[in-house]
């Protein structure tokens, strides 16, 4: 004790009563810590439990949206397809299951068999009920686009009556959910296509996207680039009542519009001199661009996500007629209208007035695409819609659709080429309710010239760096243009199509498409959708969002770089209002040094229709016929018999239609140095199936057991010989029978043969063979002679003659070597 006290004198004293109260406040703030760290968490538990009320609520609502008819758009899903976001592909999975949706390997082929029929108005395939997406416990679908597996996706707020957005318009994409989407019982959709698959909704934490709201699926370096955007998108969208601005170059320079329509006028009534001028736009290379490379120049390396923009000026009712793309029904009342109108647009234009012209529609890209980065510095582009006599509530929702859905920035403007429509609602109504949109410009002309001359007319005045050729009836979807700019900027001899997807003509539902489709042509130059080959798509380690090589595009839908398509010589000036322009454009752009590609990351819905609405100033099937014939001298090359061999004979005939003078197309072609449509067939297009000549060989008579051979200006029979090339004979497309520049032709008068040099405009060189499965099959028929009339051998190998066909007669039957069509 005594030591203690000698301790706690003088200084030690203090010490000590220092000591003792720094104990003393340690344990007063370790009380006052803890007690803070209760409130916190009774406050994280408190928000836990509202949460929780508030989840059940919207379960409950949701429940309430189902039992009305609402359903999930998966309704199957194979196992097999689980593994589709994982990375390659082992060889266990089945391809066509996993890019296909489980569509069919068979191809749709669309079209009439005289003409090619669009080009736009037959649908691609559209996909199964079965998904490659993997199913979820929540009943969302995502893919990562860095992992490749499936991400996981936060339940949010499904009430469709909720309240707006933040003021800053954004989601994080794990904010954002796919809603349940109404299904219809009553009309059932084409063969092959998800009639439940529609619309998932995006929707935020405090329900789905209402009137004014901009989604992006954006990261947090991104938000603040995005919230500057969606201001000036949502001012864009605006109503605003304006006099028609001036046009102004791209110095700003204020351009007579006297100027523009006098240009115009030219190109519409077919003025070839006008259309040599278009050739040369006034318009600046952007910076780094070469025309010997087909590469651009980055000017800037800053990338962003794609933007799913999608902007309204006005609330959208969540409770419209076909709103978020869904099925609209109509009662057993409304049905004699619905078919009053329908010859209107031969779709139910009835139902699409009462349509919302800004519905929402379904995101049907693939989950990564949200996820691809594009450059921030993308080239502007010019929309271009050409319509004669379109269907109001349509021609609007496609304007709406693509001013809504494409990044303000982008859009340079729109044009809306009328091609002489007799609809008054198309004319001063048109454009009083465009006059509150500033970018949209109408441009009239003065007679009817149809598509091709139409689209000249609107890219001639166009400002934009990318020209983008859309129809009239159709809906953009969520992040559609970037996709198609980013290919150009990357490659400015790229020409990206967007996936054209289905609208229905006679619900309106916007249907969901089989995913690795692409566009080609059978013979004679029928536009049809095909499915990539498996082999294929397993060769290139493709995934769902993969560009895809097209050899032809459907020609209604596509972005070209403005420059570019001038130095392609843009449309052939000669072809005339509608149909062949797909396969000129297509067959151009692969053969010059382009490249077609769909992507799907780009999604655009099109209503196809049973039949084409319009009118043709002359002749509609002469017209199509014409334009074919065109294109088939100009780019086929010797494979230009192929067409005119499956039902065009009488094209040869120029007595018959005349096709034009081709020169300027072929001396550009020569310019451009294009490869040769063999190049094209080997190189883009390797599963078309086209045999120069249907048959070749030597000609064996059944009769005799010998073989035709031709010597010297003689024809005669000798024993079978292959090493023998006088033997040799081809049965070519144009029906010759013939060896190098020599025919064997049916005589006129009485029933000889002659050997005439070949002229593939003289029906009368031309022979019936394996044109059917009749009896007569086997027989050479002389087509020019009035009654059936067949090549006959003589009984002792010493003569050839024409005498009636007989099915029976040996010595009338004749085979050749090979056959490669029949």
């Amino acid at each position: 004790m005594m030591k203690v006290r000698r301790y706690l004198r003088g200084s030690g004293r203090v010490l000590a009563f220092v000591f003792v109260a720094s104990v003393i406040w340690l344990l007063f703030d370790m009380a006052a810590l803890r007690i803070s760290i209760n409130d916190v968490n009774g406050q994280l538990l408190k928000e836990r439990v509202i949460r929780e009320r508030e989840t059940l609520k919207q379960q409950s609502r949701v429940t309430q949206l189902m039992k009305r008819g609402f359903k999930h758009p998966v309704q199957r899903v194979d196992p097999a397809v689980t593994q589709a976001g994982k990375g390659l592909l082992s060889s266990g999975i089945k391809l066509a299951q996993v890019y296909r949706q489980g569509g069919e390997k068979q191809d749709q082929m669309l079209g009439d068999k005289k003409f090619n029929s669009f080009q736009g108005d037959h649908p691609p395939k559209t996909d199964k009920p079965k998904s490659v997406l993997p199913e979820r416990k929540d009943g969302l679908q995502s893919l990562t686009a860095k992992q490749g597996v499936p991400a996981q996706k936060k339940a949010v707020n499904l009430d469709l009556n909720g309240t707006k957005l933040e003021k800053s318009g954004v989601i994080d994409s794990s904010n954002v959910v796919i809603l349940p989407a109404a299904a219809s019982n009553i009309t059932r959709a084409p063969p092959g296509v998800q009639e439940d698959k529609h619309a998932p909704l995006l929707t935020s934490k405090r329900g789905p996207i209402q009137a004014g709201d901009v989604v992006q699926k954006a990261d947090s370096k991104t938000n603040e680039k995005v919230k500057g955007e969606t201001k000036s998108a949502t001012k864009a969208m605006h109503p605003v009542k304006t006099s028609k601005p001036l046009s102004k170059d791209v110095k700003g320079k204020e351009v007579s519009n006297k100027t523009e329509e006098k240009l115009v006028r030219a190109i519409a009534t077919g003025d070839p001199n006008a259309a040599k001028e278009t050739l040369k736009p006034a318009m600046k290379l952007r910076a780094g661009d070469d025309s010997k490379d087909n590469s651009t120049a980055v000017r800037k390396p800053g990338v962003h996500k794609v933007v799913s923009l999608d902007a309204t000026h006005v609330p959208r009712d969540a409770n419209a007629v076909g709103q978020f793309g869904q099925a609209a029904l109509v009662s057993s009342k409304e049905e004699p209208e619905v078919r009053k109108r329908w010859d209107e647009g031969h779709f139910n234009v009835y139902l699409s007035d009462q349509i919302p012209v800004d519905r929402a529609i379904p995101d049907t890209r693939p989950d990564m695409c949200a996820q691809n980065l594009v450059h921030d510095d993308l080239p502007s582009t010019s929309v271009i819609f050409c319509f004669v006599d379109e269907v109001w509530s349509t021609l609007l929702r496609s304007v709406h659709s693509v001013l809504n859905r494409s990044p303000p920035h982008l859009l340079k403007e729109i044009i809306l080429v009328d091609d002489f429509s007799t609809k008054d609602n198309l004319k001063e109504p048109l454009d009083k309710y465009m006059s509150q949109f500033p970018k949209v410009r109408i441009i009239r002309l003065k007679e009817r010239q149809g598509l091709i001359r139409a689209r000249l007319a609107g890219a001639a005045v166009a400002k934009g760096e990318v020209l983008t050729f859309l129809d009239s009836h159709i809906e953009c979807n969520v992040g559609w243009l970037e996709p198609l700019l980013e290919r150009i900027y990357l490659d400015r001899k790229k020409v990206p199509c967007p996936v054209i997807e289905v609208i229905s003509d006679k619900d309106m539902s916007y249907m969901l498409v089989d995913n690795f489709q692409r566009g080609i042509f059978k013979w004679p130059l029928v536009f049809g959708w095909s499915a990539l080959p498996d082999e294929y798509i397993k060769k290139h380690n493709m995934t769902i969002s993969d560009p895809i090589r097209c050899p032809v595009m459907a020609g209604g839908l596509f972005s070209i770089d403005k420059k570019y398509f001038y130095e392609l010589g843009a449309y052939d000036p000669g072809l005339e209002v509608w149909g062949g322009e797909n396969m000129e454009i297509s067959f151009k752009i692969w053969m010059c040094g382009g490249e077609i590609e769909i992507i799907p990351c780009s999604r655009v819905g099109h209503i196809f229709r049973g039949q084409n609405p319009y009118k043709f100033p002359k002749d509609r099937q002469k017209t199509v016929e014409r334009n074919l014939a065109r294109v088939a001298e100009v780019w086929l090359d010797e494979y230009k018999d192929l067409f005119y061999g499956h039902g065009y004979h009488h094209l040869l005939d120029k007595k018959v239609i005349d096709i034009g003078n081709l020169t300027e197309q072929i001396e550009l072609r020569e310019r451009l140095k294009c490869k040769s449509f063999k190049w094209y067939l080997e190189t883009v297009y390797p599963d078309m199936d086209a045999p120069l000549v249907k048959a070749e060989g030597l000609i064996f008579n059944r009769g005799l057991r010998k073989c035709l051979n031709l010597h010297k200006g003689s024809l005669f029979f000798e024993i079978c010989d292959l090493s023998k090339q006088s033997q040799h004979f081809n049965y070519t497309w144009i029906r010759h029978v013939r060896q190098q520049d020599v025919c064997v032709a049916p005589q006129g008068k009485g029933n000889g043969f002659a050997l005439l040099l070949c002229d593939n405009t003289k029906a009368e060189l031309r022979w019936f063979h394996k044109s059917s499965n009749s009896a007569l099959g086997e027989h050479l028929i002389a087509e020019f002679v009035s009654h059936h009339m067949c090549l006959e051998a003589g009984p002792q190998g010493d003569t050839l003659r024409l005498n009636p066909c007989e099915p029976s007669n040996a010595f009338q039957k004749w085979q050749f070597t090979h056959y490669h069509a029949q």
